[in-house]
């Protein structure tokens, strides 16, 4: 079985980009043959710094590497090193509907208000698509924010094999149970975001212990005092809920029957505990891989060469199949 994932290196990353993907990968890597993607080329389809998307790709190869992704078990790539990410994208294009594009709600979000628009920012999901046909996936683990990109990369898939012939197998996505969507915690009803939340509802993966504390204990709850995971009635509480049932691994009704009689206080304080056990030896096997930026560099350039060498004779098809004269 072939996993494909990918993730952006622009923005920190915090603990919703950890439990809706991060972790996904780490479990996902055993169950086939793993390919992760750091998409540096999607990062240029809004403002950006060069040298903050340069600095970042680097962090997170660091930080994917830290929380447990395994060079001996998976391949870990930079998009911008296999070109064959950016023919695809034109390539499929031509099976991509304007009308699809233009109903794709991260564009409408991200270009709103905006006085410039990237042409990049409207078809960069016929990229993402690219990304995961290229390596005939069956599966990609993603958190749930991507559930329409992936049906579009199902759709682009259909059509091309049914325009041109049995090409590409169509995946599918897998999104996480617990977790799938973690709110800003100072705002519960919206999702958090280094660039749309709060600094203060914003817990980053990279978080010195005493700030991740203090963070969890200013978070937003609801009236009452029961801890109660009811997310629409209580988004607060039940965010509070599934961040510490990911990071202590304890089913959500056994979490609620511990805090009979105890209040949101008791609540914050342990998972504030519980996220600083968990990013601890992250956070230490991160500052070791980016302080050897020659060894980070040469994993990466190692993952590169298996996702060239796997993804050409896909690549080859769609040219063939279309009738291209190949050299």
């Amino acid at each position: 079985m072939r996993v494909f994932s990918g993730i952006q290196a622009t923005g920190e990353k915090h603990i919703g980009n950890y439990i809706g993907a991060m972790r996904n990968y780490v479990v996902t890597q055993d169950e086939g043959d793993a390919f992760f993607c750091i998409v540096d080329l999607h990062s240029i389809t809004v403002d950006y710094d060069p040298q903050d998307l340069h600095d970042r790709t680097l962090d997170l190869a660091a930080l994917l590497f830290a929380v447990g992704l395994d060079p001996e078990r998976c391949t870990l790539f930079l998009q911008s090193h296999v070109p064959a990410h950016a023919e695809a994208a034109w390539l499929l294009s031509a099976v991509t509907g304007f009308g699809q594009l233009g109903r794709m709600t991260q564009f409408k979000e991200k270009g709103e208000g905006k006085e410039f628009v990237s042409a990049g920012l409207f078809t960069y999901p016929v990229l993402m698509a690219g990304d995961i046909l290229l390596y005939q996936t069956d599966i990609v683990p993603v958190g749930d924010d991507q559930r329409q990109h992936i049906e579009l990369a199902r759709d682009v898939a259909e059509r091309f094999n049914s325009r041109y012939g049995e090409t590409f197998k169509i995946p599918r996505g897998v999104f996480p149970e617990v977790g799938a969507r973690i709110m800003d915690l100072q705002e519960p009803t919206k999702k958090m975001s280094t660039t749309g939340g709060t600094a203060q509802g914003t817990v980053l993966v990279l978080d010195a212990p005493d700030v991740i504390r203090k963070k969890f204990k200013t978070a937003v709850t609801d009236s009452g005092r029961d801890v109660r995971y009811a997310p629409g009635e209580k988004p607060g509480v039940s965010n509070l809920i599934e961040i510490l049932s990911v990071a202590s691994g304890t089913p959500i009704p056994a979490i609620e029957s511990s805090y009979d009689g105890r209040g949101y206080g008791d609540l914050k304080g342990d998972v504030g505990d519980a996220v600083v056990e968990l990013f601890g030896p992250m956070q230490e096997r991160y500052a070791e891989l980016r302080a050897d930026e020659g060894e980070l560099r040469r994993l990466l350039h190692v993952g590169a060469d298996k996702a060239r060498e796997t993804s050409a004779p896909t690549l080859e098809q769609i040219y063939e199949r279309m009738g291209f004269v190949r050299p």
